[in-house]
């Protein structure tokens, strides 16, 4: 064979212009004066629905997606606090590790003082400026915190405890035993056990000396930190194992360049597919158009959106496409979703099948990191709401459980076979690998409705599943990279916040 032949994506016997072989073979569906304005009219709902999420991402303010944001911000700043602190006490390569990839504790700092003056500006939350006050205080602002205390004057019994309680943990006024013990008490009844509460009480206990009450809250912060570590430590030690292993077998796969380019192909007929562009682009229009009507109803009715049934809404948006599909594209085909997107892998074939996916996984993590390193040197960086997700954080278990299902299963499913088997795969048809994988992934990112970061972040990944699939032929990888993905962001969300 020679060196056309084994080059991935070129398949035997597929004549180079696919789509004009076909039509004269048979005439092609959907190519009447009719179905053109079908597809025109399903085009404009399709492009309604992405303007739509769009405009929600861009206009509605982030603080209004959550029914109670000073609850989710005080959990957020408080594991996010007790992490930092944390690492204090951790193993050296931990230390090294978090260095390398986390926040600084000063950077934290003051991405946690930017999120609480965005809240009291959306809100004017009294206890929301108590919490702000404390975190200007422990990161050595004392003036900036007595100054916001002193603005709570005459703003009512709250405000003037909340004042009372900064200026003896910050201010330089001589402090009572007697009177630390009633603060002691008023903060007790103020705010809840957690990271804002521990350093308060300690700040107080320090100035008058108490130094049993000092022993005691310092105990209480080092267990919740330990408590913390304990769920992080395996995640980085994950993490850095897919890194490191990934990294070897993503360097064997950039040794083949050039020379025996089918050694990752696991199935055929792969990509690009062999079916008709402009059919198979009907077929997105008219599924695509379908599901994003699905979705909108099923978002319109809470007993569905709320209870054990939401489950569906994920495979109910994507039956229409895949139905279609089915009757246009792979049965006129011969071939059934195994052998049209390669969801059956031969036995003899798992060890590369492996190898392509930690290969993937840990570009996508590398990817994450340069992407971190660059966020932070242009001062960039992601809104707390982006991934602050109520049901991995509240939900009860049954309904944990769900979402669970819906990204680690269902998402990486389903989001494969529309954006990489079947929207990458017909770009492909007409345009060579790089425009149709960032068209794809682009119109992939857009759909999820993320900030600048976030929207590049899935870019990334939209990239990559489309890179596996054009190299193997197979849709599996990537689900599979997509679901361990979505795994390791829904474990770091609980380890921290749940």
């Amino acid at each position: 064979m020679n060196e056309q032949m084994l080059a991935i994506g070129q398949l035997p016997g597929l004549p180079e212009d696919a789509d004009s072989t076909v039509s004269q073979a048979s005439p092609l569906p959907y190519s009447s004066r009719w179905s053109r304005f079908v597809s025109v009219l399903c085009a404009g709902i399709l492009l309604a629905s992405l303007a739509g999420i769009l405009w929600l991402s861009l206009t509605v303010p982030k603080l209004q997606r959550f029914e109670e944001p000073d609850r989710a911000l005080d959990l957020m700043v408080s594991r996010m606090m007790q992490a930092q602190d944390g690492l204090r006490r951790a193993p050296i390569w931990q230390q090294w590790v978090a260095e390398w990839t986390m926040d600084s504790q000063e950077e934290a700092s003051r991405q946690a003082v930017r999120w609480y003056r965005e809240l009291i500006a959306t809100t004017d939350d009294p206890s929301a400026k108590l919490r702000l006050a404390i975190l200007l205080g422990e990161s050595e602002h004392n003036a900036e915190a007595l100054t916001e205390a002193q603005s709570w004057h005459d703003r009512g019994t709250s405000a003037e405890s909340f004042r009372q309680l900064i200026e003896a943990a910050y201010g330089m006024a001589p402090l009572s035993q007697a009177r630390a013990r009633d603060l002691q008490a008023m903060l007790a009844e103020t705010l809840p056990i957690g990271w804002f509460y521990d350093h308060l009480a300690a700040r107080i206990a320090q100035r008058t000396g108490d130094h049993a009450l000092l022993t005691t809250v310092e105990a209480q912060s080092q267990m919740k930190e330990e408590q913390v570590q304990r769920w992080i430590r395996p995640l980085m030690i994950g993490e850095l194992a897919c890194l490191a292993l990934g990294a070897m077998m993503l360097l064997g796969i950039m040794r083949l360049k050039g020379r025996r380019l089918n050694i990752l192909q696991l199935h055929s007929p792969g990509v690009p597919p062999p079916w008709s562009g402009g059919t198979a682009a009907a077929v997105i229009l008219r599924g695509g158009a379908l599901g994003a009507l699905m979705t909108i109803v099923f978002l319109s009715i809470p007993a569905l959106n709320q209870g054990s049934l939401r489950v569906l809404a994920i495979p109910l948006a994507n039956l229409p496409l895949l139905a279609i599909a089915y009757v246009h594209l792979l049965k006129p085909a011969g071939l059934d979703f195994r052998q049209g997107f390669g969801l059956r892998i031969n036995r003899k074939d798992l060890g590369r099948l492996v190898c392509v996916i930690f290969a993937v996984v840990s570009a996508a993590l590398w990817g994450e990191w340069v992407m971190g390193q660059a966020a932070e040197f242009l001062k960039l960086e992601n809104h707390w709401t982006e991934w602050f997700d109520q049901e991995l954080v509240w939900a009860t278990p049954s309904m944990l459980a769900i979402s669970l299902v819906e990204y680690v299963v269902l998402a990486p499913i389903f989001e494969e076979l529309a954006f990489r088997g079947l929207l990458f795969a017909m770009l492909r048809r007409r345009f060579t690998f790089l425009p149709a994988a960032l068209l794809s992934a682009t119109i992939f990112a857009l759909a999820h409705g993320y900030s600048l970061l976030g929207f590049i972040s899935v870019l990334w990944s939209g990239f990559l599943w489309a890179w596996i699939y054009d190299r193997t032929g197979s849709l599996i990888p990537g689900m599979v990279a997509h679901a361990i993905n979505n795994l390791l962001v829904c474990l770091t969300v609980m380890a921290l916040l749940r």
